[in-house]
């Protein structure tokens, strides 16, 4: 089995609330096995600033999927949600974003592995030294603790335990 890790966001429509609905979908799959929940951070958005502040939370899975097919689950999984996409990095109820699959550097016209800026977000490299340790390699790009000195500047804050 190989070892995922998978962003969850969330900025309207209770975004408590849309963190762990996303958690049971992934939890009750029944191709997945949810091993951890880092905690819950609330970021600014990185995208348009006239939108609510992010909740942000990473989850460690187990699967036997292969990326683009869990790529598929994950988007399946937004869909059924409700999520629709408007404007880019803009307001969402849900996203999922696949971020690790094992030590795999993949890089395709629809997916990118390890997430293409997952070493310049502190709303996933703290949630991910939270799970992993500041001295895992993120692959392609360093350690997490050195990734995360370089983006000290953004804003982010532990809200809560994972709501599972």
């Amino acid at each position: 089995m190989s070892s995922i890790f998978v962003g969850i966001g969330s900025n309207i429509e209770e975004p408590m609330d849309q963190l762990a609905i996303a958690y049971s979908y992934l939890r009750d799959h029944s191709l997945m096995q949810t091993l951890a929940a880092s905690s819950v951070y609330l970021s600014s958005p990185q995208g348009p600033d006239d939108q609510p502040d992010f909740y942000n939370a990473v989850v460690r899975i187990h699967s036997i999927v292969q990326p683009m097919a869990l790529l598929k689950i994950l988007q399946e999984i937004e869909s059924q949600m409700g999520r629709v996409r408007t404007r880019r990095w803009g307001e969402r109820c849900i996203d999922l974003d696949l971020l690790l699959f094992d030590d795999l550097i993949l890089h395709s016209d629809k997916l990118d592995i390890p997430h293409p800026r997952a070493h310049e977000r502190r709303f996933v490299l703290d949630p991910l030294i939270e799970l992993l340790g500041e001295a895992y390699a993120l692959p392609g790009q360093g350690l997490l603790g050195q990734l995360r000195s370089r983006c000290s500047e953004q804003a982010i804050r532990v809200l809560c335990e994972f709501p599972e």
